[in-house]
């Protein structure tokens, strides 16, 4: 079974199970074993840091028989906590991994463009009004060109992240203000993975281009480097949000 899942990242350890830490895996299996106890474990698509947000992430898991769409859609929904929701369920084999069939992700970063606080965007979106000028817009637009393309991003993950390959391909760097409230601008990553806090490393690095605090060009110092040392700061966790995953066979996936 795959489900689409939607949450708020707050309060949360993270996507991923921990021992002993709250985290969205965690939450999920609680209430799917409340329809089936057999499930043993959940496969997410995306391991999500803590604080990060979903609208598109993909859970799959295996279930001993066949349940209505419903039980899952309806019945463990209510079992869940406000901040998690199941938005779709699907029928897919056994032993189905979200990750190997992934063709793209997108995450999307919120910028917030107010001098003062907005209560009802507190851990949506990071609040750097100097990065957010026309002058700043530009000089980000212009250092995200460089991050497009196959390349070894060691110098954008942080220091958890020991994988020995840190060559990934960003289809798509954008950033734009939103029609709806011009005073928020989105910065969407697409590719085909991410390291871990790569996301968030690429938006500190232009947002510290954009206020001045770094000279323009170093996405391209940075990646020549590969010395972490060099590219911008982390932005912090709650403007990030899973905004799109792209998966082999979605366009005849029936969703229900």
């Amino acid at each position: 079974m795959l489900l689409r899942v939607a949450y708020d990242g707050r309060g949360f350890h993270g996507f991923a199970p921990q021992p002993e830490q709250r985290t969205v895996a965690g939450e999920l299996l609680g209430a799917l074993r409340t329809i089936d106890p057999t499930i043993a474990e959940v496969r997410g698509a995306s391991r999500t840091d803590a604080g990060v947000h979903a609208r598109d992430q993909r859970v799959a898991f295996d279930a001993v028989r066949d349940f209505p769409m419903s039980a899952w859609t309806g019945g463990a929904q209510r079992q869940l906590p406000e901040t998690i929701s199941i938005r779709a369920a699907s029928a897919v084999e056994e032993r189905f991994s979200p990750r190997a069939n992934a063709i793209a992700k997108t995450y999307r970063y919120l910028l917030l463009d107010d001098e003062q606080r907005d209560p009802f965007l507190d851990g949506r979106c990071w609040r750097v009004p100097e990065a957010c000028t026309m002058d700043a817009f530009a000089r980000m637009h212009a250092e995200a060109a460089a991050l497009v393309g196959k390349k070894d991003f060691a110098a954008f993950r942080g220091a958890a992240d020991q994988r020995e390959n840190t060559v990934r391909s960003v289809s798509a760097v954008s950033l734009e203000r939103s029609s709806e409230d011009p005073r928020l601008v989105r910065i969407d990553v697409r590719g085909d993975g991410f390291l871990y806090n790569m996301v968030r490393i690429i938006v500190g690095t232009l947002v510290d281009v954009g206020r001045g605090r770094l000279k323009p060009g170093v996405a391209e110092r940075a990646l020549a480097s590969k010395d972490r040392r060099v590219a911008g700061i982390t932005a912090p966790a709650d403007g990030l949000t899973l905004e799109r995953f792209e998966m082999n066979g979605d366009s005849e996936r029936g969703w229900l």
